[in-house]
């Protein structure tokens, strides 16, 4: 499932993984390991944050990608299922198709 990992990075682990150089290994790791389609740095609430788009293929899989970054950036980490606009539109149709017909053309 197409699913959005939001990453939240604690600012003095941040730090400190700067300042040692771990960061950019920590992100290459994560990146190996979940193969994202899309990748987005940014910051929220004033902390550094990353958005990445990724095909969670099992929900099991959720601790081996987390818990590195809880342990070693005392992240806050999210996971989000996401659609792309054809998704939405195969969705869309199937509500469409399978709902009553006062709900649809009201």
């Amino acid at each position: 499932m197409r699913t959005l990992l939001k990453l939240n990075i604690e600012m003095n682990a941040g730090n400190k993984a700067i300042k040692d150089g771990s960061l950019s290994t920590i992100i290459q790791n994560l990146k190996s390991n979940i193969k994202p389609e899309a990748e987005y740095y940014v910051t929220e609430n004033g902390i550094r944050s990353a958005y990445f788009f990724f095909d969670l293929k099992d929900a099991a899989d959720i601790p081996f990608i987390a818990e590195p970054l809880f342990l070693q950036l005392n992240a806050k980490v999210e996971f989000f299922p996401a659609m792309n606009g054809s998704d939405l539109q195969k969705g869309l149709e199937k509500w469409m198709k399978n709902s009553k017909p006062e709900l649809v053309h009201n």
